[in-house]
């Protein structure tokens, strides 16, 4: 493998498609995209498929998403003719959660939101990157701050692989446009305010002028609100 600065001469930060293909040849055979069925991550999912670049795509299943994401999962499906593999969430650890803390223990502190989010959450991810050596995720800059001190290709050292963003540099304005012309499946809970959607108790509709991901645990601080699959 090239180390990570060689690694910056594969990818195109205008170029997605050149920055997959590059490293799918890079990788071959150990490399995966997750998607969460954002709106990057469904720009990622038609590029991979549209131009049948060989990159594994799978997506977590915490158990409490909304249906519409799951609407979107099998929209996507049958647009491309695939079947997204799924990773639910260890069932003992889930159960000896809510029957320990309850349904909604993550209300109650920062703590237990991380502990919710890391069984639900990180453990399956964990165990989807068995085996792999780059990740692509639909990472923008702009999404938050803390994602704007993020690079396109990164070393995750706690997973020990690389981490890439194809759309790092995109704009959300970019995002959206090649949904609509493209005509890609994606979440109508966009069209109700939903910018960033994760699990259903935890994500709400913004209002006007709040960032991105305020609608994300919003009962918290939000200068620095990640699940954990993200963690520098």
């Amino acid at each position: 493998m090239k180390e990570l600065a060689d690694l910056q001469t594969l990818v195109d930060h205008q170029d997605p498609v050149k920055t997959l293909r590059n490293l799918a040849k890079e990788f071959a055979g150990k490399i995966a995209f997750s998607t969460s069925f954002s709106l990057e991550d469904q720009v990622i999912t038609d590029l991979i498929y549209s131009y049948q670049i060989p990159i594994r795509v799978f997506t977590l299943d915490t158990g409490r998403l909304f249906k519409e994401t799951h609407k979107v999962l099998q929209d996507t499906n049958e647009a491309y003719g695939k079947k997204i593999e799924v990773f639910f969430p260890n069932n003992t650890a889930v159960e000896e959660l809510v029957n320990t803390k309850g349904n909604y223990s993550f209300y109650d502190s920062v703590e237990n939101r991380k502990e919710c989010c890391f069984i639900r959450k990180v453990q399956p991810l964990n165990r989807a990157l068995e085996g792999v050596e780059c990740w692509i995720t639909g990472i923008r800059g702009g999404q938050s701050d803390n994602r704007q001190n993020m690079d396109l290709v990164e070393w995750d050292n706690g997973r020990g692989l690389v981490k890439a963003h194809p759309l790092f540099a995109w704009t959300l304005k970019q995002t959206e446009k090649y949904i609509l012309d493209n005509n890609v499946p994606y979440n109508a809970l966009y069209d109700q305010s939903y910018p960033s959607i994760g699990c259903e108790p935890c994500t709400r509709a913004v209002k006007v002028g709040e960032p991105i991901r305020a609608g994300r645990w919003w009962w918290e601080n939000p200068t620095k609100k990640e699940c954990g699959l993200h963690s520098r």
